[in-house]
């Protein structure tokens, strides 16, 4: 889901180049165009000082020979590829299987009641699987081969869709929205917490277990922790200290930390609020920035701490990644203001070589920015409890993109320049971090969403969707209107994560490779169905591979293809080869891969299927597709599917 309003008044600022540095002496591609030669880049080229230029060019020539001589022509992928295509079903390789394993309304708990969409209440809600899945986290309880396993889902619920939940919801979106049905859709979404089991080759949902957990936006109260814990910007009416939130919402992407907690991240939290800030009021521009008030679902009608007008610093308290303990679950979720307040997606993490913990983020929406957290203190993985605040300490960053290939990660800290004299405190900073970086010129990009560190090569993937708002390009979004998207990799600077220089490369730019108005880059040994659009979320399997999950709203039709999951290579002469592995029903969209630690299982998140995608279109008799069901006259089911190999061993 994806805001469509552009708010970033530094939409087209672009930076210098560093070839101010070095006289225009290098090309980017001489350093990444393979990501191999970058021992050799970091020993022959410093952002201080240029090196010699034949050196540098012998160097890089000698490493990628011996790459290509050492690297077979062969894929690391091993499944039959889809094709193309559009209809109301999911389809899978062939030679895999793909079984709905969660259905929203599946009931959770022992004491639930079964889904009946026609009496539908804030109650069975709250015990049943809620709406609209993104993320899945995967938390092995009893790690186990081919027949035995028992682990944890923990799984976001992003947004509700009242005209695809509701029998006979009205064109007037607000008029027809009662309290019960509001007080529902708060408790669709959220996340759920679900254990399953792998019994006789099957996943099953274990109903009784005493880890299935919902978290809403209904009434889950939530601490808030780190530096703007407490602040006067925080506090409400409700909550005078500005350390307690009830709920959670438009949970998008996350990432499950090596302590074993599921972080949670709050995307479009301005669809949820309504009215109009007090004239003058000091959070009018902070609202402007971030879109604060677009109602869509029109809570506050009914509930005023969702109507800006009442309560001007409630917007303040979303927008924040949420940690969770999947083992406790009467534990406090924990709003971990440190990592900054935007429209997060991402929340993958990856332990750096000194120890401490890199959280890698996107801003999902045009024109906004890439970020890092890098923890004060290292992960202690003897002792869990001790990590139990690592996230309310530590800098975070965003990124900056040169055009000869390097990145820097800038500090967004109040002792760093402009932001010294502009912002008051780090809390401050942290409450509008979009504000602070556009001081640091960092570089605005095309909808960043998931990104994906690979802590065996010490490379990170960034999936831009897409924006075509823009109307010139940057030097890391080179397309004017890209309505395809690109992947970027970089590849941290001796491999070390927590650290503030890298390299950077485009790895493909999405869209049909045949179609030059796509203006599309992959590998020539890429299929007609082995392109995609609109990369969202990704995954790294225990193999060390990339998978790209698409989202690409109401743009199926420019390329003729329903969302899915894509294996992308990422390295040796197939670098850049997209094969398609799975296809979402007509309407949906594809999130949430993530594999069991064997890598046997892959579950998706298969969310909003039958969605029309037009504002007001959504209805359940209007639906493009009854999956999974398939029953008149019911809705489609936002769903988790599990997919497992026909003859066992590894998926993909």
């Amino acid at each position: 889901m994806s805001d469509n309003k552009v708010t970033n008044p530094t939409q087209y600022s672009d930076n210098p180049s560093l070839t101010d540095l070095c006289e225009k002496r290098y090309s980017r591609r001489a350093f990444v165009k393979t990501g191999v030669a970058l021992g050799v880049a970091a020993a022959t080229l410093q952002l201080t000082g240029c090196g010699d230029p034949e050196e540098t060019r012998l160097a890089t020539a000698k490493v990628d020979d011996e790459w290509r001589n050492k690297s077979p022509y062969r894929s690391k992928f091993d499944f039959i590829e889809i094709e193309h295509g559009i209809d109301e079903n999911h389809h899978v390789a062939p030679d895999h299987t793909a079984d709905v394993l969660l259905r929203w309304g599946d009931p959770i708990f022992k004491d639930a009641p079964e889904f009946d969409v026609d009496n539908q209440s804030a109650a069975s809600q709250s015990k049943q699987f809620g709406y609209n899945n993104d993320y899945i986290g995967y938390l092995s309880l009893k790690p186990g081969r081919g027949q035995e396993a028992r682990a944890l889902l923990c799984v976001n619920h992003e947004y509700p869709i009242h005209g695809l939940m509701f029998p006979d919801f009205g064109l007037d979106l607000r008029a027809s929205l009662t309290e019960e049905q509001a007080k529902v859709s708060m408790a669709s979404i959220g996340a759920s917490i679900v254990e399953v089991a792998l019994q006789d080759g099957q996943w099953q949902v274990i109903r009784n277990s005493r880890f299935n957990r919902r978290i809403t936006a209904l009434d889950t109260e939530m601490e808030v922790t780190g530096p703007a814990a407490g602040h006067p910007r925080m506090r409400t009416s409700a909550d005078g200290k500005g350390r307690k939130v009830i709920g959670t919402f438009n949970n998008c992407a996350g990432g499950m930390t090596p302590w074993g907690t599921y972080l949670t991240c709050e995307e479009n939290f301005n669809y949820h609020f309504t009215g109009k800030s007090p004239t003058n009021h000091p959070e009018a521009e902070n609202h402007r920035r971030y879109n604060v008030p677009t109602d869509l679902f029109h809570w506050g009608k009914f509930d005023k701490r969702f109507d800006v007008g009442a309560e001007p610093n409630e917007p303040n308290r979303f927008g924040w990644v949420v940690e969770i303990d999947p083992l406790d679950p009467t534990s406090t979720p924990k709003k971990r203001t440190a990592l900054g307040r935007f429209k997060h997606e991402g929340g993958e993490n990856v332990i750096a070589p000194d120890g401490r913990l890199v959280v890698y983020m996107g801003d999902d929406q045009r024109f906004e920015y890439v970020y890092k957290f890098v923890s004060r203190d290292p992960v202690d993985l003897e002792n869990p409890r001790k990590n139990r605040d690592l996230l309310d300490h530590g800098t975070l960053y965003v990124a900056k993109f040169y055009e000869d290939g390097f990145l820097e990660w800038l500090p967004l800290t109040h002792d760093n320049g402009p932001l010294q004299t502009q912002f008051e405190s780090q809390a401050d900073i942290l409450i509008e971090p979009r504000r602070a970086a556009d001081l640091l010129n960092a570089t605005p990009m095309d909808r960043p969403e998931d990104i994906i560190p690979n802590a065996d090569t010490g490379r990170v993937y960034v999936n831009l969707t897409n924006n075509t708002k823009r109307t010139e390009g940057n030097v890391a979004n080179p397309r004017p209107a890209n309505v395809f998207g690109h992947v970027i990799e970089i590849s941290e600077m001796d491999s070390d994560f927590a650290g503030t220089r890298a390299y950077w490369d485009i790895l493909v730019k999405c869209g049909d490779p045949e179609n030059p108005g796509h203006d599309a880059q992959w590998n020539p040994k890429t299929s007609e169905h082995g392109w995609f659009a609109s990369p969202d979320n990704g995954v790294i399997d225990p193999s060390g591979r990339l998978w790209i999950a698409t989202d690409q709203s109401d743009k199926t039709g420019l390329s003729g293809t329903a969302d899915g999951l894509w294996a992308l290579e990422t390295s040796g002469p197939l670098r850049g080869t997209g094969r398609m592995f799975f296809r979402v029903p007509e309407g949906a969209e594809m999130c949430g891969p993530i594999f069991s630690d064997d890598g046997e299982s892959l579950f998706l998140a298969v969310q909003h299927p039958g969605d029309q995608k037009r504002p007001g279109a959504a209805r359940i008799k209007s639906a493009t597709t009854t999956w999974p069901d398939f029953t008149e006259g019911k809705p489609p089911r936002p769903s988790v599917v599990v997919v497992r190999k026909t003859n066992g061993g590894k998926v993909g």
